[in-house]
This record gives structure tokens, sequence and C-alpha cells, in this order.
């Protein structure tokens, strides 16, 4: 069974630290999202949260936990096996925003089942640090509830996130967003930059050494084709897919965290 907050649970979670402990921090959130409300709780129990809450609704789930001073709200991301979640990546036509500009609206549809409680939440909860993540449609509905709640100026930490809006949307959100990318990650070249969509946040470019480093096209580009070039010689015919895993993220960013 998985470990998870290495390093953390001596530290526990006071939204002090560094970013690269907070980054590694965010991506097991993240994939701590992905199990059910039993496993989640009694993990986050080990760092200080002692309160917790777990939201389902016709397969959009998730985990909002809180201690006396901070607020952490997870998406899950995509399960392959829920029909919703397949249908929600596919409807990739842009519809008007809550705020300004226009969304993916099966993104915008997954938080919709979402959004009543999760205000319910933060209506109760007023003057806490609310600090928002999520892994893949995890990362593409975390960015759309950061969007909704700026006035409560959010901290926002993506991994593996598809493109959620357009290029009006992304220019007016002002929300400062981490958003992590592990070399070849497919998920995050789409839907395609051609359909009118881009990224949001400052990118975190995991490169093909597992360091995070600012690149220009032309240095992604080599960077990518030895990632390529690599999962070749180990038969991985599907190297954008391994790069995507959230364990793949938490794993490096921990070699990062321990130097």
């Amino acid at each position: 069974m998985k470990t998870y907050f290495q390093n953390c649970e001596e530290l526990k979670f006071e939204g002090q630290g560094s970013n690269e402990w907070k980054s590694y921090f965010f991506a097991e959130v993240s994939a701590l999202a992905y199990h059910d409300g039993t496993r989640a709780k009694k993990e986050v129990n080990k760092i200080g949260f002692n309160n917790y809450k777990f939201f389902d609704n016709d397969g959009a789930q998730c985990h909002i936990f809180e201690n006396s001073e901070h607020i952490i709200i997870a998406f899950r991301g995509t399960e392959p096996k829920q029909m919703s979640d397949i249908k929600a990546d596919l409807l990739a036509i842009k519809r008007k925003s809550k705020t300004e500009g226009r969304v993916h609206m099966g993104f915008k549809l997954e938080l919709r089942k979402l959004w009543s409680s999760i205000e319910g939440v933060l209506q109760r909860n007023k003057t806490k640090k609310l600090w928002i993540t999520g892994h893949s449609l995890g990362g593409a509905m975390a960015t759309l509830c950061a969007s909704r709640l700026e006035e409560r100026e959010p901290i926002l930490y993506t991994y593996g996130s598809p493109r959620v809006g357009g290029k009006e949307f992304c220019d007016g959100m002002q929300v400062t967003h981490y958003r992590f990318v592990n070399n070849n990650d497919v998920v995050t070249g789409v839907p395609f930059w051609l359909m009118g969509y881009r990224h949001h946040g400052d990118l975190q470019y995991i490169n093909y050494y597992g360091n995070i480093r600012k690149m220009s096209w032309w240095q992604r580009f080599k960077d990518s084709w030895r990632g390529r070039g690599k999962a070749l010689k180990k038969f991985q015919l599907f190297d954008g897919m391994y790069d995507h895993s959230i364990t793949g993220y938490a794993d490096k960013l921990l070699k990062i965290l321990r130097g």
C-alpha cells in the first residue's frame, strides 16, 4: 500500500515551507483524491486535517480537508471506468464561463455537479486560507473552481491538466496557479491550441532529467525526444500516458524536494 505524505507527517500543514515542499504535498493530495473517503480521511488525519468531507455526484468527486486555518479542495481526475468522466473529457465545446470568456463545456458541467456542496462548506469558513488542487480532469475542475473564487485569493496547484478555456478566460483569471507538466504528458496538449484553447498558470515543467526548468520551445522539443527515446528503449509505446501518471509527478517532486 502506498505511503502518502513522506517528509510531511512531522511538519503538518501550516501553509508554510518552500514551494518545492508544497508542490510535492499537493501532488500527494491530488493522488489521494482518487481514493474513497475512508482512505483519504485516514491519511489526512495524519497531517492535522481533522475535519473532512467527501462529495460524489454522478461520478464527479472532490475531497475537502480542513484544519484550524486552512481549507484544501482536491478534485479527482479521470477514472477510465467512469463513463461520465469520459463524456466530460470529450465534450470540448466552449461555453460562457461564470467569470469571463469561454471554457470547456464538459469540465464546467462536472464542476456544476459539486458546486452547491463546495459553496456550503466555504460559506461556513470565510476566513480560512484556501488551497485548490487536482490532477488531469481534476486539475481542469480545480482551475474552474479557483476562477470562481478569486475574491478568496486561493492558491492553485494542478498536475497534468488539460487546457480549460480560451484566451479571454485565461487572461482574465487572476489566481496564483502553479501548473505542473511532466515531460511528454499527453493530456496537457488537449484540447488543441487550434481549437482556441489556452493554458492558465505559471508553467512548472519537469524535464527528462527530473528537474523543474524554464525552457524555450526548442529546448522542450529536444527534451521531449529524450523522453521518447528512453521510453522506446523500455518498450513503453505510450510515453505520454506514462508521464501523465499522478504517481510519477509525486515521485519526481519528492526527489526534487530531497535534493
